[in-house]
């Protein structure tokens, strides 16, 4: 086990994870954020996509342990002042694939 120190959406985190962890599973297992996915084993799709420190990262392809030190943003940190951010409203596009509210394009 490794322990590693993060800021998620604001709240200092320290987690005791494998080494082999992805960010993905330490964000959903470890801190019960859910909104992050891995929607298609690839890291094509985008639903695991995350900032840290500012910076797109798709977390199914970034080790938890390279995240120590960093500051995270997941969709659930994405809201300001109550107010759902963009990113965060619920797709009406009736063409949409199931994926659609993890949209990459932060």
């Amino acid at each position: 086990m490794a322990t590693i120190s993060l800021q998620v959406n604001g709240t200092q985190h320290v987690v005791d994870v494998e080494p082999r962890t992805l960010l993905v599973e330490a964000s959903r297992e470890h801190l019960r954020l859910t909104g992050t996915h891995v929607g298609c084993d690839t890291s094509q799709c985008g639903a695991c996509t995350v900032r840290v420190d500012g910076k797109s990262v798709k977390s199914c392809t970034m080790l938890a342990l390279e995240a120590h030190g960093a500051a995270v943003t997941t969709i659930e940190g994405m809201a300001t002042n109550g107010k759902l951010h963009p990113m965060q409203e619920p797709s009406t596009n009736a063409t949409a694939c199931s994926a659609a509210s993890a949209r990459p394009a932060w």
